[in-house]
């Protein structure tokens, strides 16, 4: 039956602006529990461990692929009633996801930040912006259970 978490508030947003460095997207994943946290999602529940999932592949790749020298990336957290929209936003535009991820070899390094996300979220999808663009996730805060 399902059950819905009670956030603290029926809306809240947080934007945060990182500097698009590996310390940045770690910042970004902390920054997104510590808010969490306090909007009643609390930490290592399945929702706050799924939001930092997205947030760290989101980061990840902003840093990676859409790094541009001198300029942040944008964190942004949007908690509805019934959606956490997490949106990572970056500087270049001509650099956008595809819009079905494929798994990797199995032997790769690297190419796995999509397809966890696309496992993850409930719809996620890139979207411009007038500088660059803008790689969103949503997730349910309504929890299934079995």
């Amino acid at each position: 039956m399902p059950t819905q978490l009670q956030p603290a508030a029926p809306a809240r947003e947080v934007t945060e602006r990182l500097s698009p460095t590996p310390r940045g997207a770690r910042l970004a994943r902390r920054l997104a529990r510590y808010h969490l946290d306090g909007w009643g999602i609390p930490y290592d529940s399945e929702l706050s461990n799924a939001a930092e999932a997205i947030v760290a592949e989101l980061a990840a790749n902003a840093v990676t692929h859409g790094r541009v020298p001198g300029r942040d990336f944008e964190l942004r957290l949007t908690l509805h009633a019934d959606t956490l929209r997490v949106e990572v936003s970056d500087t270049r535009a001509e650099r956008r996801p595809p819009q079905e991820p494929e798994p990797p070899e199995p032997d790769a390094e690297s190419g796995r930040g999509l397809v966890i996300v696309a496992a993850l979220a409930v719809e996620w999808g890139v979207a411009g912006r007038p500088v660059g663009k803008t790689v969103w996730a949503e997730l349910s805060l309504v929890a299934q259970h079995t």
